[in-house]
């Protein structure tokens, strides 16, 4: 029995203009963005769809966007009687899951996205943190390399075989760098982020964002979500909460996410966002997985 699986994707896939085309085109859509926009206390819209891009860029702003474009793009996919059994997202697009599962509503993911954009920044900024994505080596050997390293440097996104992302302190980044290329590592880049994302140096924005999701009134999901921390299921509100507070400085462990869809029956999946990112990484991971990307109004009309 063939199964459905909606995964969204996270930071990086934003640009200028996103959700416009959407929001002009389709009466559904519009009525959502405004929903959104109405209860933010910053002007979203505005960044999404006319930046500038540095504006957009800024993780207060760059994280809602996503969020926000993917869960609008959810319900119109919805709309056309496609359905999911499971959900998952890519590190903030697991905010978006939590909306298209039911947990929260679309404008509670994006209200707590934005929370979340904010924390992760400040907190950002307080650490000399960076991320390096590592090629053409496997993350158990990326695992034992770091472990020769002084100083914090952790696998944090695991996003298919041969591509893994480090995070941690920049000496150590640098460092680390080296030494994976040395012992074989293809490339091993710097990525342009503002902060160490999912390692162990945000713990105090996972501690803020508890607090946070307490305010939230979280129901049982519709729809299982694949947590991005361990790989299994996730229906409960409890479970979710503390998915969000391990999540944030916790790893995404996107190939063991993918391999439990299919162990689960899954052989099409909806990529909804901005962007083509999960496409790739899902090819990787799985060639025979067939993955639709919705990420306009023109695709949505073609589903």
């Amino acid at each position: 029995m063939s199964k459905i699986a909606f995964v969204f994707p996270g930071q990086g896939t934003q640009f200028v203009g996103m959700g416009k085309d959407i929001y002009e085109n389709n009466e559904i859509a519009r009525k959502e963005f405004d929903n959104i926009f109405e209860t933010l206390s910053f002007d979203l819209k505005e960044a999404m769809f006319n930046g500038p891009e540095d504006l957009l860029k800024k993780t207060k702003y760059t994280q809602p966007a996503i969020v926000a474009m993917s869960l609008v793009l959810e319900k119109l996919v919805r709309e056309k009687g496609i359905k999911p059994e499971f959900v998952a997202g890519h590190s903030v697009g697991e905010y978006a899951a939590m909306g298209s599962a039911g947990f929260l509503t679309i404008s509670e993911a994006v209200r707590l996205t934005s929370f979340r954009g904010e924390v992760m920044n400040e907190i950002a900024e307080s650490v000399n943190g960076g991320m390096a994505a590592i090629i053409g080596m496997d993350s158990d050997t990326i695992i034992e390399v770091l472990k020769e390293i002084d100083g914090v440097v952790e696998a944090v996104n695991f996003n298919e075989p041969k591509q893994t992302v480090i995070a941690g302190e920049k000496s150590a980044i640098e460092k680390a760098c080296e030494l994976l290329k040395e012992r074989g590592a293809r490339r091993a880049m710097p990525l342009a982020v503002s902060g160490p994302f999912h390692s162990s140096l945000m713990k105090p924005a996972g501690e803020k964002l508890r607090e946070e999701a307490e305010k939230f009134n979280f129901k049982e999901a519709e729809v299982k979500l694949v947590a991005n921390t361990t790989a299994e299921f996730l229906t409960k509100p409890e479970e979710i909460k503390n998915e969000i507070y391990s999540q944030s400085f916790g790893p995404v462990k996107w190939v063991d996410t993918i391999k439990k869809l299919k162990e689960n029956g899954v052989d099409t999946i909806y990529e909804i966002g901005p962007g083509k990112v999960l496409a790739g990484l899902i090819k990787k991971i799985d060639k025979e997985i067939n993955v639709i990307n919705v990420n306009s109004v023109e695709d949505v009309n073609n589903l």
